[in-house]
């Protein structure tokens, strides 16, 4: 199971989104250690090590979910120190659950394993309409029963770990009064808006002044073209492989014969009925006497056929096809009762069947029509035949050519022509690659573990090929740079006009804040002189065109310092000027009080399982190494220099 988890992310990422996300990395206690001496270590969970491999398998499925959540977003998040150190985390998280659940010898019922798989709504499509575990589905995505039921129970096993913690959360009456009241508190406020477009008509920056603003070391990062390369490179894959195998002609008429219920459409007929019900709990008499009635229907039947539906109408029990004449449309096999369904797919179309007994009664069946069965032409499904039978052939080939491939970009290192020559690849060529693409589609060169690899100064400055590193399924790649440009300051005639955007933006920002400013003064000190809007009461239950800076700054202000007075920066839509006059006392409802009492029951049970979880982690003494470390250590120091960064 620990090695299909491995190879079929993707597949299990697109079947359980939401529930088993997590385990997608998880192999349970005894599986820890399968892997260790494999890869690189990137971090401990007591005697456990986490290896670098499932860091990166980690790593790729939380991209893949965030490109799928959000698919606009810039790529170059996913490289931040941030981002790795949330999915390292998360796999470490699943190391210190599994040892916390075999030390506390946790684990998941049947019962409850078979309650979660019928009572979760995102299970519905894997669930037969008699409850079962539609197999088939699961079969068709490369996944058993087995391997299904083990991580639901894993899951559930995990999550045993936490919530004894987690859902005990309480909270007392006066405490979660006093919380309400913070969360529900009212300003009474009057606040104006200073918008830098106001400001921008006296603006008209001189030369000097552009090229002042462009020496601004606040300015580099916009200013720098990113570090690029002109790059070849050559991609092993079953696509490639394909196209070097061929199949015979007699081959894939054999194929057609093995699999030709794969070409045939299924077989669907159309029956009329007559029903004579007959109750489950009926006497012996009783149903001779519906018998009875259902020859002598039969009879008229037979006698004029073509008056069957005005029979239905007249006579049929089931009133859902009775008003049709007893028809049923089309259906296939086994759609209906098994008596019912063997006796229409033996009548010709036309013929009346004998009395077919079911549990719901007697019925007269009249076959109207028949559709589909037919195979398909071996020419109409040559291509389909071919392209799977290259494809066999190529998942054969693909692990003896990887292991060339790998060898042969390693020994040969200056070139890629000859791994192309040995294994029939084309070396490909892209202008422009970057090292962090962000929206850029570079295909393939996308990858951040071989564009990681391909500018690293040891390949970058000598022309080396990258190792070849797995950037899909079946899918290998090496690369070189041919021509490498290193990040660089744009020149200032490139982006003069760029520079007067900016700094006219700038200049209506710190001139709306001034004017702000000069207000503030005044109105402070004459309150009667002050021309604000009219108040507006504020709260977090009454959001009305406010931005959320205006509130949290009024909701911010101690009671005992009101009336008070703020000026509130708003980012690119300017500044604004508050006056807070007083606080509103709250309405807070007896029944709004019973209903955030569980709420904030809940907070506080999460707050405690996250603190029970922080213990575990020093229980188990986790420890960071290599690139994890580096990682932890780089995120810690990226969230300094931005508390560093930001303004006050």
């Amino acid at each position: 199971m620990f090695d299909f988890v491995r190879n079929n992310t993707r597949i299990l990422q697109l079947l359980l989104l939401v529930l088993i996300l997590p385990s997608f990395v998880v192999f349970g206690i005894q599986g820890y250690s399968q892997f260790s001496d494999q890869a690189d270590t990137v971090a401990k969970v007591g005697s456990q090590k986490v290896p670098q491999a499932e860091w990166d398998n980690a790593h790729r499925n939380a991209v893949e979910r965030a490109r799928a959540e959000q698919p606009d977003v810039d790529a170059r998040l996913f490289d931040t120190p941030q981002f790795k150190q949330r999915s390292l985390e998360a796999l470490v998280r699943q190391y210190v659950l599994a040892a916390a659940a075999n030390d506390q010898h946790l684990t998941a019922a049947d019962a409850r394993v078979q309650r979660l798989f019928s009572t979760d709504p995102q299970f519905a499509n894997l669930r037969n309409p008699d409850g079962t575990l539609n197999k088939a589905m699961l079969e068709a995505r490369g996944m058993t029963a087995n391997q299904f039921v083990g991580l639901l129970r894993q899951e559930l096993t995990l999550s045993q770990v936490l919530s004894g913690v987690q859902n005990t959360g309480q909270t007392s009456r006066v405490s979660n009064r006093h919380a309400v009241e913070a969360l529900f508190q009212v300003r009474e406020v009057q606040w104006m808006k200073f918008e830098p477009k106001a400001y921008v008509a006296g603006l008209n920056p001189t030369a000097d002044q552009l090229k002042t603003f462009y020496n601004d070391p606040a300015n580099v990062g916009w200013l720098m073209a990113p570090e690029k390369a002109d790059v070849q490179y050559v991609v092993l894959d079953l696509d490639s492989l394909k196209s070097q195998v061929s199949v015979s002609e007699d081959d894939l008429r054999r194929a057609y014969q093995e699999n030709a219920s794969r070409f045939s459409t299924p077989e669907e007929r159309r029956a009329s009925h007559i029903l004579i019900s007959v109750d489950p709990k009926a006497t012996a008499d009783q149903k001779k006497a519906a018998r009875t009635k259902a020859e002598g229907l039969l009879a008229q039947a037979r006698k004029n056929p073509a008056g069957f539906g005005e029979l239905a109408r007249a006579n049929s029990s089931d009133e859902g096809s009775a008003t049709n004449g007893g028809d049923l449309d089309f259906f296939g096999r086994g759609a209906m009762v098994k008596p019912f369904d063997e006796a229409v797919f033996k009548l010709k179309t036309g013929e009346i069947s004998d009395l077919v007994e079911s549990e719901f009664g007697f019925h007269i069946i009249k076959l109207t029509a028949v559709r589909g069965g037919q195979a398909k032409p071996f020419e109409e499904v040559r291509a389909q035949l071919e392209d799977d039978a290259r494809k066999q052939l190529a998942q054969r080939l693909y692990a003896e050519a990887a292991e060339k491939f790998t060898n042969a970009v390693y020994e040969q290192s200056d070139s890629l022509k000859p791994v192309a020559d040995e294994l029939k690849l084309s070396v490909q060529s892209m202008s422009d690659v970057l090292r962090v693409p962000g929206a850029k589609d570079q295909g393939v060169l996308s990858n951040p573990r071989l564009l990681e690899a391909l500018f690293d100064p040891a390949n970058r400055e000598k022309g080396r090929n990258t190792e070849a590193v797995e950037v899909g399924p079946s899918k290998l790649v090496s690369a070189r740079i041919v021509k490498y440009s290193p990040a660089a300051r744009l020149p200032y005639e490139a982006v003069e006009a760029q520079l007067r955007e900016r700094w006219v933006a700038a200049e209506a920002r710190k001139a709306a804040r001034a004017d702000a400013d000069r207000k503030l003064a005044a109105w402070s000190k004459a309150p009667d002189q002050a021309q604000m809007p009219a108040s507006v009461q504020i709260s977090r239950r009454t959001v009305f065109n406010q931005p959320p800076a205006v509130m949290d700054a009024a909701l911010r202000v101690p009671e005992s310092q009101l009336p008070a007075w703020k000026v509130v920066d708003l980012g690119a839509d300017g500044v604004a000027l508050l006056k807070v006059i007083k606080a509103v006392p709250p309405q807070v409802s007896p029944q709004e009080l019973q209903e955030t009492e569980a709420q904030f029951g809940n907070y506080w049970g999460r707050a405690e399982a996250d603190a029970y979880y922080r213990a575990l982690k020093r229980q188990y003494k986790v420890e960071y190494l290599n690139e994890g470390k580096k990682v932890m250590d780089g995120s810690n120091k990226s969230a300094e220099q931005q508390k560093t960064d930001t303004p006050s």
